[in-house]
C-alpha cells in the first residue's frame, strides 16, 4: 500500500523541520521503487508560503484539498505561534488524526497537537526554547526533552529541527523495517540518532 505523507507547511515554518522529514520520506520512496510514500506539502491556502528566513514553497495542496493522508507531519517554526488562534486549522488536526495511521510533530509543532488537545497523557517534546509552553498546552502530558524523539504509536514528536530526521527515519524502520531506514540514512549520507 502506497501511503500518502502531507506536511504542513506555514508562514514562518522552520525549513528543515519540513525539509528533512521530506527528504526522508521521499528518498526511502526512491529507494522502493516510488510504491510506498507519496509525500507532498500541504497549507491552509494555495500560494507561495514564505518559509523560515525567506525560503518561498509552494504547497500541494489547502487544507480543503488534501487527499486522505496516512502520515501527517507538523513541523514547528516561530508561524506555529500564530496558529495556536486559528481554531479551523485545530479543528482540521483532530478531525486528520482521527484517520491518519500516524501524526508526527518535529520541533514547536508539537504545541499545535497540544492546544489541539492530542497530546494529553502522552510522552512528548519539543525544542528546549518552547519546554515551558508545552506544559503549559498539555499539562497532562509528560514532557521528556531527554530523549530525541517520543514514538507513542499514533502520536509521535521530536525534539527541534534536525530531530524530526531522526523520527523520520525511525517511522520508516517501524513501518517499512530497520533495513530501510538504514538505506535511506546511508542514501541521505546522514548518521541516525535516537
Amino acid at each position: 500500500m502506497k501511503r500518502n505523507v502531507a506536511l504542513l507547511v506555514f508562514d514562518e515554518v522552520e525549513v528543515l523541520d519540513f525539509a528533512g522529514p521530506f527528504e526522508v520520506f521521499s528518498v526511502a520512496d526512491a529507494q522502493r521503487n516510488r510504491d510506498v510514500f507519496n509525500v507532498f506539502l500541504c497549507a491552509e491556502a494555495l500560494g507561495t508560503v514564505r518559509a523560515r528566513n525567506g525560503l518561498k514553497i509552494v504547497p500541494d495542496y489547502c487544507l480543503e484539498s488534501c487527499p486522505e493522508l496516512h502520515l501527517l507531519i507538523i513541523p514547528g517554526g516561530v508561524g506555529t505561534r500564530a496558529l495556536l488562534n486559528k481554531p479551523a486549522l485545530l479543528e482540521w488536526l483532530r478531525r486528520k488524526s482521527h484517520t491518519a495511521e500516524v501524526v508526527a510533530s518535529v520541533c514547536t509543532g508539537a504545541l499545535l497537537l497540544a492546544k489541539a488537545g492530542l497530546l494529553d497523557g502522552l510522552q512528548i517534546t519539543t525544542h528546549h526554547g518552547a519546554l515551558d509552553l508545552l506544559r503549559e498546552l498539555a499539562p497532562t502530558a509528560v514532557v521528556d526533552p531527554s530523549k530525541r524523539f517520543h514514538d507513542n504509536g499514533k502520536f509521535c514528536v521530536s525534539a527541534g529541527v534536525s530531530a524530526g530526521i531522526d523520527l523520520s527515519l525511525h517511522l520508516v524502520a517501524r513501518l517499512l523495517g530497520p533495513e530501510a531506514a538504514d538505506q535511506t540514512a546511508r542514501q541521505m549520507e546522514y548518521e541516525r540518532r535516537t
